[in-house]
């Protein structure tokens, strides 16, 4: 018999893992504010549903998903620092931007 599982947990963890850099590097672009919150409240969301489901395989894609969600969470600050040493784009039209470029 198949199991389907690890299929399903190692493309969780890679297309979590892919559209996750893909956000933060968006929304730490185009956002005025940093969602880092957001990010930290659905990852904490994500791991306790992973502890209390019964599926083992949900609890396993919940439990990816949340701790990808948490490193994103750790990632817009370190995005922050990248744009502001220049190694990453600086968006003129963004107001956090902004004061940063006018700093240099």
């Amino acid at each position: 018999m198949l199991q389907p599982a690890g299929l399903i947990l190692g493309l969780t963890a890679f297309l979590s893992i892919w559209l996750g850099h893909v956000l933060v590097r968006e929304l730490e672009y185009r956002m005025a504010w940093l969602p880092w919150p957001l990010f930290l409240t659905a990852g904490l969301a994500a791991e306790a549903a992973a502890l209390l489901v019964r599926d083992r395989l949900a609890g396993g894609v919940l439990g990816i998903v949340g701790m990808t969600l948490l490193w994103d969470a750790l990632e817009f600050g370190r995005q922050e620092r990248r744009v502001r040493r220049g190694h990453a784009a600086a968006n003129p039209a963004n107001p956090r931007h902004r004061r940063l470029l006018e700093g240099r």
